[in-house]
């Protein structure tokens, strides 16, 4: 069975290594890869994937390439496409670790990613465009979608986007009478990942209180895995809300408390800069933080550690994504749920246009980043030239002006 999956697999692991831009910009590349290209899903069904993702802890472009995965082939399928997702980061951000400690880079020159803002800038853009064609419809969408771009642009806080969820998913029951014309099966529901995720939770702070109770020898290697754990269960918002709960724990924390800081300011702000310049989830950012907090053990100390954070950050998020997930399949079945899926969608635009605007915002205005952006968004939308070979070629231009 595996066999017939081995396209789908070939096509995430090439995703990986060329979705630059964060969760949003990720989202383009989801639609150009596996919906117009391969047709795996359909632009409605990475709609909703991504408003479900939204609603749940950890990082939503990783939970949204595992629904398509998981529409594929169930729970084995989705877990090959999160191993393959993750790997390309993982792998640069927990060499980066070893960069930085043993050869004291202050400096890591990215010259070939100059173009890669504008360039997601784009890549958002055009899936902002293709989703409003199906859903935003209506002047309730309408409104849905400009009322959630304000929103998320005056309220920049990670609980602005379930909070907007919810508030569409209530208006658009208003001003919706559709029902559901057709029963689809729900997969099973996971009860396993429901009871695994309670129970590695325990255990993590158990051992965690254990180590640092009679001073085990190795007892960081716990207290770490508590921490990305706890990370990856409470964290809302995608990577940027990952960094001041590392700051507080990792660097503030242990000062308090007459220590010294497990990882240095400027180590962790350089790693959070180093993966906007990386393919893949910007929670690969755990890979790096892990090494360097476990670097002071040795070099196999701290590849464990870069291992053990980047398992511990994303497992809870998949443990819950595979109970609830069939969980919402069953409820959606309800008329209130069915017709609150019109406006989460619209709302889901919104806030992807909202990203676009906030990050370009966050750039130099210059007259080369509109050209790039506009250039990027025109061979997306209107050729057949695959989303790889763009990034490609900006990273290749970018390296090429400033050699």
């Amino acid at each position: 069975m595996l066999l017939r999956h081995i396209p789908f697999l070939k096509t995430v692991l090439l995703y990986a290594f060329t979705a630059f831009g964060g969760p949003q910009g990720h989202l383009g590349m989801m639609v150009k890869s596996f919906a117009n290209k391969r047709h795996d899903v359909t632009e409605e069904e990475i709609a909703e994937y991504n408003a479900f993702s939204q609603m749940l802890p950890g990082p939503s472009s990783t939970q949204t390439v595992m629904l398509i995965g998981y529409k594929r082939g169930g729970v084995p399928l989705a877990i090959l496409t999160l191993l393959l997702w993750v790997l390309p980061a993982t792998l640069i951000m927990s060499a980066f670790s070893f960069l930085i400690y043993y050869f004291d880079v202050k400096d890591i020159q990215t010259n070939m990613f100059k173009y890669v803002q504008p360039m997601s800038v784009g890549f958002i853009a055009f899936a902002a465009v293709r989703m409003m064609k199906t859903s935003v419809q209506h002047v309730a969408t309408w409104a849905i979608m400009t009322g959630s771009l304000i929103v998320t642009i005056a309220v920049p806080t990670p609980w602005v986007f379930p909070v907007l969820l919810l508030v569409a998913g209530t208006i658009s029951n208003f001003s919706n009478k559709r029902i559901p014309m057709k029963y689809e099966k729900p997969k099973p529901i996971k009860w396993m990942s429901l009871w695994i995720f309670f129970v590695v939770f325990i255990l993590a702070g158990i051992f965690s209180e254990l180590s640092k109770a009679y001073n085990w020898e190795y007892g960081r290697f716990f207290n770490l895995f508590e921490n990305f754990y706890r990370f990856g269960a409470f964290v809302f918002g995608g990577g940027q809300a990952l960094l001041p709960m590392m700051l507080y724990q990792f660097v503030y924390r242990p000062k308090g408390i007459g220590e010294a800081p497990l990882i240095s300011s400027e180590n962790l702000l350089n790693g959070y800069g180093l993966v906007q310049a990386v393919p893949g989830p910007v929670f690969s950012i755990c890979s790096f933080t892990g090494g360097m907090v476990m670097s002071s053990y040795g070099p196999v100390w701290q590849a464990i550690g870069c291992l053990v954070a980047t398992v511990a950050v994303f497992l809870p998020s998949t443990l819950l994504l595979l109970f609830l997930f069939p969980v919402y399949q069953h409820l959606k079945q309800h008329v209130i749920i069915f017709r609150a899926l019109e406006g989460i969608n619209a709302a889901i635009v919104g806030i992807i246009w909202a990203s676009g605007i906030v990050l370009f915002q966050a750039i130099p205005f210059e007259w080369t980043n509109v050209v790039v952006a506009v250039i990027t968004f025109s061979i997306l939308m209107f050729t057949k030239i695959p989303s790889p070979y763009v990034v490609v070629g900006w990273l290749l231009l970018g390296l090429a002006m400033n050699v």
